[in-house]
Formats: C-alpha cells, structure tokens, sequence
C-alpha cells in the first residue's frame, strides 16, 4: 500500500448543498414506495449513502434512495473532481487478457475498411481516419479501456483501473487514500470488484477477478493482501476440474464476482472457440479462498436436465459460461447465473439439440449450488445471443398480489419477466416458429421463446424498404452495400447463411449492463442498441464450418458509424414493471456529423443506466461520449456533458458529506471499438444554489 499525493486529480466546483433539506422528502417517497418495496425488494435496494456493490445491490436493481438531484435541477449538475486513473509515470497501456482478446476478435466491428461501399473508421463528428479492420477494442498507445463500476462504502470510493492498479479515494474530494499495484501484467476485471463487508466489523475486503485467472482478496482499510485467503490474498481459478483441455487454454474474469454471505461465485471468460475451458460456476470461502462448490453449465451424468445435446458433443464443452454479472436474492439464498452461448457461437453443426445450459439463466441455492430452476432465452444458439446480461430482481404487482420477479435479458433485447422463485412467466411466453438454416447439417430450433409482454425493445428484422434515408448520401451506401452483396435480410432469427453474407437485428453488442428499476415509479428502464451484425458461414478448409466472410462486422458505414436501418439507432426504453408495456421510449443519443436538424438518432450505447429516489435516471454508454440525466417518470432528457471519450459503464451515485454525487469512468474502448483516448474518472455534484 502506498499513499500518493493528489498529482491525478483536478477539481472544477465545491461540494453541493446538504441533504438535511431533502430528508422530508425520502420520508414521503419512503411511504409511498411501501405500496411497491417490500419483501426482498427492500433488503436489495442500495444501502442509503452508498454504491457498496457492482450494481448497487445484490438484486441488480440500481436503484438509489438518494434524492437531492431531482428533475428540476439536474440541469445545475457541474463537475466536482476528475480522478486520471494513469499513474503519473510514463507506462505502457494495460493488456488486455488473452481470453478478452478471443472475445473482442469474435465481435467483428466492421465492416471492414476497403470493403465494397466501406471506408476507413471513424468517430461520429470526427473526420475519417485510417484503421485496422477491426479496432482495438481495450487499448491505444496512451490508454486503456475500463468498463469498471466504483464502488463507494462510507464515503470512500474504491477503483479497480486499467493499469495494474485498485485505488481508494475520498468520495468528496476524489483525494487519493491508497493503492494497491498488481502483479506486472496483471489487469483487474475489467468491470470491477465486489465487497465482502466481513464479520463483527473485521475482515472487509474487495474482491476481483485479475487477467492472470486468479482471484483477488483486498483489505478494504489498505489495499494490503487479505489474511488467510489463499496464497497471500489470492487463489487460482485455473484449476484442472475447469482446464480440461489443458492449463494453455484461456480463463480469465472480465466482470466482477458476486458475493454472497461468506461465499464468493466466480464465472469466467474462457475465450470463443470449440476446445476451450468450461465454463462452470464456482463458490469458494470468501475468508478461506477453499471451494465451496461447483455448478457444470452443461449438465452430467446423473444432474438435471441432460439428453438436449447429441450424444457426445456435451463433453468437455467450452463456451456456456458466466463471463457478465451474477445477482442474487439474498433473503431467499438464490443466485441467477447468466449464461453464453455453446462454443462455436455461430455454428452448432456439431452439437444438434437446445444445448442447455447454453444462453439461459439458472437458479441455484446460495450455499450448495444446488439447482433450482432455469429458463432458456435461446435454443441452440448460433447467433451468439448470451444470456449475459445482469437478472435484475424486483417484485410485480398482479391480480392483488405482490410476486417475486427477475427481469432478464439477453443480446436479442427481449425482455423475460419470470417469478424469481419458480421460474414461470408472469406475463406469458410463447414458442413462435422461425426459420431453418441453410447451413449442411444445421439443425436449427424450429421455435424460439417470446414474451406475450413486454414487445420486443428493440428492432429484431430488417427489410430492404426499411434501409436508412437520413442523407442521400447515406442512403445510397446502404443501398448498395445491400444489393451490391446480395446481403440477406430478415428476422426475427434469420439464421446466418452459408457462403452469403446476411443481416442478423439487433446484432450483437445487446444490453450487457442490462436495466435499472425505480421501485417507486414501477418502472424498468434499459438502452437499446439496434446494431445489425452481418455474418457469413463459410467452409474452414477442414470439412467443418466458420463464421467468416469479407463483410462480416457491423450494418453501419465505419467512416462515420452511421447505421444503415431507419429510424432509432439507440434508444432509452421504460417498461411498467406491473405491466408489462412499455411506458415510454425516447432516443438515447446523437450523430454530431449530421446536420442539428437531423442529429437527434438515438446512438449505439454499451453502458447501462441508474435511478434515483429522485426521480432521474442516469446514463452514459453512448458512442457520442455523453453523459445524460433523464426524468423517471416521463422519459424526457434534462441535462448532458460531453466526456472526453465514451463512457462504456455504468454511471454510480452516493452521498458524501452531506451531498450527492453522480461518478462515471470515461475511457471510450468496449466492443463497440469507441477510440480509447482518456483516463479519467468524472465526479458530479450540484453547483453552489443549485437547489430549488
């Protein structure tokens, strides 16, 4: 542990006014939320002052009591402190793991440069410039991405960052307290740490996962190694029960773990291709670092639910893994683990059958492992639809009576609202036919589940009249990048074709961070990303198959991340939790290169929002590098910042001596390939009067 002077941070205003003024209100809304929270949903809400967790509860809810930042002043919100996560010393940007380098190869974010129609990538409002034919998506010669969420635990803010580092800082001030260095070359997760609050006040500690396939105990009071766990504050996750084809495979944690009691679960992420790690779930002893137990995501001998994969081809299947965020209904003692698709994603030749546990999420009990239940988003999924997105836990009032839910999504952006203690729908799901594929031997799904409630969020198809019209210009690289390629078109679950390139909606970037709830206002609200994905299946040489085509990427123009389909390109949606219909829609974002008139699109988004007692809802996540706030209750924007790259997070907020504040991390990079171009952690507060 070292402690640093305050060379990484710039100051812009004074803290806030106080909360004393604003207690009457949370008393009000207090009562009026006794009409929505109660149950689990009150023992998930996030503790009153802090963000202690990576989604600011257990449950996923990220809801905040805070309340001091309403709809009729959040236009007053200024910059408080801005925390540079680069250590002052000149040094190399981070690496990336070598399971995230798998990963981001497999997004393809094209198409690429010098295909027909294409050109060099770019930035909206940015001029063009020359890239590879798919960026980077972690690093640039000065930077490295983060995704991480802060946490902030009695005023202090700690962060895992993109070099090598976890830091504590004041919450108020952004001063630095401490810092613990890695071991070189080691990156924490990417998406931050978890926080065990120990036993009798003694213990409390940080958890993470680092890029070496380790995990990582702190001591929350230094940053020093924590006593007794493992092998001086850390275990290794590489262990052969999930190496199975031998410790070169790749195995890291890219997301934070989720800690339960005294356990502490890990997923992992464990690369793209057939032959890999598997992807079980484990619990180890959060004060030990000894297994607790193990989940197998693709069922044995003798567990539930075998006999949906062709015989033989379950074994020692790699993908099917946890590589996104865990949640938990601690009063039940329930964990919901997210899952992705089967290795290849793409081709499923191999592995005829609905593959569980392969894009679903399953419940299982706390403290065993034992399973409870599971709900399949997509049956053998070749479109690399992952399950991964956050199961965000909340209660539905229906028929007068008050039912346990988790909401879950997936990259195709349907909404699955179920009894989190069951499993079954509470607004009804249906099997709808969908088409074969063409692939020799695909044995396509015949159906695919779809919610009754709520509609879809965002677009699922693609037809040649729906091509975007916003310039002439524009409409005219869509067209022919169409009908130039022959490029398939279709949907919803237009498998990808064989030695053609097709469109598949809405692609493949979905909504990882998933949605907030405001318990209060009985609404679910998530971003939208409509990004098509072209993709092709070719032969590999070998007598097999592989998603690989000269314009297999993104369905926009790279020269300025314009997207070839009318109407939203990104939008910010509010579904009735008590519902199950979407409330409001209102665009999430802007294409700073279009003319004003025309700049109001709605953006691809990687990022997910928080809400607030207050009745404003927080994001980021945008490609055009904003951070937006959003009245709860009728959807309409009320106050942007332009960042000094995109903030592909999750913004927190909490309260620190006596006033609230709204953090960020900015660094561009995600799989939308943003440029990487900053550092910075950004703290807002209210200005000086900005009360009224």
């Amino acid at each position: 542990m070292k402690t640093e002077p305050e060379n990484q941070i710039a100051r812009r205003a004074a803290p806030g006014p106080t909360l004393r003024e604003n207690r009457m209100k949370r008393v009000l809304l207090g009562g009026a939320s006794a009409l929505f929270m109660t149950g689990a949903t009150v023992a998930l809400a996030a503790p009153d002052g802090d963000w202690a967790r990576p989604n600011g509860d257990a449950g996923g809810m990220r809801y905040s009591t805070q309340a001091q930042i309403t709809p009729a002043n959040a236009n007053r919100l200024k910059q408080a402190w801005v925390f540079h996560m680069k250590p002052p010393a000149e040094a190399p940007p981070a690496q990336p793991s070598e399971a995230e380098r798998a990963q981001a190869a497999a997004e393809q974010a094209g198409p690429p440069a010098g295909a027909p129609g294409a050109g060099p990538a770019g930035v909206p409002g940015a001029g063009p410039a020359a890239a590879p034919r798919f960026p980077n998506f972690f690093r640039s010669n000065r930077f490295s991405a983060s995704e991480t969420t802060p946490l902030v635990i009695g005023g202090v803010m700690y962060v895992a960052t993109p070099y090598n580092q976890v830091v504590a800082l004041d919450g108020a001030t952004g001063r630095r307290i401490w810092t613990r260095d890695l071991p070189k070359g080691v990156q924490p997760a990417r998406r931050g740490m978890d926080y065990w609050a120990g036993v009798g006040g003694k213990g409390a500690a940080l958890l993470f996962g680092g890029s070496d396939g380790r995990l990582y105990s702190v001591r929350l009071a230094d940053g020093q190694p924590s006593p007794g766990f493992g092998e001086n504050g850390s275990i290794n996750l590489k262990t052969p029960d999930v190496m199975v084809t031998g410790q070169s495979k790749l195995y890291s944690m890219s997301s934070p773990p989720l800690v339960v009691g005294n356990l502490v679960i890990t997923g992992a992420a464990v690369g793209e291709s057939i032959g890999g790690a598997t992807g079980d779930v484990r619990a180890w002893d959060v004060r030990s670092g000894k297994l607790a137990w193990t989940f197998h995501s693709v069922p044995r001998a003798g567990e539930p639910n075998t006999g949906t994969w062709a015989a033989g081809s379950d074994h020692n299947r790699s993908g099917v893994n946890v590589w996104g965020m865990m949640t938990a209904d601690v009063q039940r003692g329930i964990v919901y683990l997210p899952f992705g698709a089967p290795a290849d994603d793409r081709v499923g030749v191999d592995r005829p059958g609905n593959n569980l546990y392969g894009t679903s999420v399953v419940a299982v009990n706390a403290k065993t492992g034992r399973y409870l239940w599971h709900f399949q988003v997509v049956h053998h999924d070749i479109w690399d639809t992952d399950a991964e997105t956050p199961p965000t836990l909340f209660n539905v009032r229906k028929g007068g009576k008050l039912i346990p839910a988790v909401g879950i999504e997936s990259k195709n952006q349907l909404l699955f609202v179920l009894d989190r203690v069951t499993g079954k729908p509470i607004f009804g799901v249906e099997e709808r036919p969908v088409p074969k594929s063409e692939v020799p031997g695909e044995i396509t799904s015949p159906t695919q589940p779809f919610p009754v409630l709520p509609q879809p969020l965002a677009r699922m198809s693609m037809s040649a009249a729906e091509l975007s019209t916003i310039t002439p210009e524009h409409a005219e690289f869509c067209r022919k990048l169409v009908a130039d390629n022959n490029l398939s078109l279709g949907g919803p679950y237009n498998p990808p074709t064989f030695n053609r390139p097709m469109v598949y909606m809405p692609g493949t970037i979905g909504a990882l961070f998933g949605g907030a709830v405001d318990p209060v206002r009985g609404l679910y609200i998530v971003n939208t990303t409509p990004l098509g994905q072209i993709q092709q299946i070719s032969p590999n040489g070998s007598g097999g198959f592989i998603n690989n085509g000269p314009l297999n990427g993104r369905f926009w123009d790279p020269k300025n991340r314009m997207l070839c389909q009318e109407g939203s390109w990104g939008d910010l949606v509010a579904v009735d939790i008590n519902t199950g219909k979407i409330a409001w829609r209102s665009r999430l974002g802007v294409t700073d290169s279009l003319p004003a008139r025309l700049q109001l699109t709605g953006r691809p988004s990687a990022g997910g929002p928080t809400v607030t007692a207050g009745g404003v809802t927080f994001i980021a996540g945008t490609d055009d590098a904003r951070l937006r706030a959003f009245d709860t209750r009728t959807g309409k924007e009320l106050w942007s910042d332009k960042l000094p790259a995109a903030a592909h997070a999750v913004p927190i907020t909490y309260a620190a001596r006596g006033s609230q504040y709204v953090a960020i991390v900015a660094t561009g990079g995600s799989f939308l390939g943003s440029p990487v171009s900053s550092d910075s952690l950004i703290v807002y507060t209210l200005e000086q009067g900005g009360r009224r």
